[in-house]
């Protein structure tokens, strides 16, 4: 089949490598225009569109699609199908049909639960143990369309968003070569969503990985999992400025017993940990990064800042 791929990021690359690597043939690839990205804020392509100016496979990099010329130059290619994995744009009603066998989407979670556009952060922070991918075509509501088929991941304790979105496009990759080689043979039997389990998982912003010190111990540890490394965990020092936070360990039961009392945001260092209140036990951090500066270990920064016996975090900044 003739398959047009849109994607943006290196998350969507596991499945055009699948689809350039097989029998079908990539008649064109549609990505996010190039951006500024590095220290340098270099003008740099798109993962996606790299990898398809190394194939010499044709890429589109509009703003929308819903300009007359780009929904033209989509028509002219003849696609049978068109997958779609972390484009990052809107298909237009106009476009759906123009496949002959329409979009198909592959989204990070186990349809209809977290539907939007952080569905694998929201699952971790929601404490859940299993989510996986699905495969749907994309109608004009959000990610309601039929679903071809689903793979499943168990969510691992430590798990960040990002491990666990690593896994998930690869075994992604291989349900979209499935779903497209059924589609080919004429076996593919879509299956309407129900509302069971139906959730949202919108966007986040930078103020959503703020940490509520005040929360419990096992909800911080999730919301910073949750945001890491996109768009990162974050708090305000003792003097008002702002601190990285990298994925945080419980305290260890002696820590957490010398620590008895320690009040939410309150940093206590000892011998062998960085210990934070919370609002049940104490976690201890692992890597922070101060504003304008690398990672590093939280006992180096803790000794650089100088903190003083009852200094806490999440203050305002200054």
């Amino acid at each position: 089949m003739r398959v047009l791929f849109a994607g943006t990021p290196e998350v969507a690359l596991p499945t055009f490598q699948a689809l350039l690597g097989s029998d079908h043939e990539v008649c064109a690839a549609i990505t996010r225009p190039d951006a500024r990205r590095g220290r340098g804020r270099k003008l740099t392509q798109s993962p996606v569109a790299q990898l398809a100016t190394t194939h010499d496979i044709p890429v589109l990099k509009p703003a929308t699609l819903h300009e007359p010329e780009i929904q033209q130059a989509i028509q002219n290619y003849h696609a049978d199908v068109a997958v779609v994995v972390a484009y990052g744009n809107l298909i237009p009603p106009e476009l759906l049909d123009v496949p002959t066998h329409g979009w198909i989407n592959l989204h990070f979670s186990l349809l209809p639960a977290w539907r939007g556009a952080a569905p694998v952060q929201h699952a971790v922070m929601a404490g859940e143990d299993i989510t996986g991918a699905s495969t749907f075509r994309i109608e004009e509501g959000l990610d309601t369309g039929p679903v071809f088929g689903t793979v499943t991941e168990r969510i691992r304790p430590r798990d960040t968003a990002g491990d666990l979105l690593e896994r998930l496009a690869d075994s992604g990759a291989h349900l979209v070569l499935a779903t497209v080689d059924a589609l080919s043979e004429g076996s593919a039997e879509p299956i309407p969503q129900s509302n069971d389990g139906l959730s949202y998982a919108p966007r986040l912003h930078p103020a959503d990985a703020r940490i509520d010190w005040e929360q419990p111990a096992a909800v911080i540890d999730r919301r910073i999992r949750g945001t890491t490394p996109n768009p990162g965990a974050w708090t305000i020092t003792p003097e008002g400025t702002r601190l990285k936070v990298a994925p945080v360990d419980p305290a260890p039961e002696a820590a957490a017993l010398a620590s008895e009392g320690l009040a939410p945001g309150e940093v206590m260092v000892t011998k062998d940990a960085v210990l934070v209140g919370s609002g049940s036990t104490p976690v201890a951090l692992g890597e922070v990064a101060p504003a304008g500066r690398s990672w590093m270990p939280a006992a180096d920064w803790a000794r650089g800042a100088r903190l003083a016996a009852g200094d806490r975090l999440g203050g305002e900044a200054s």
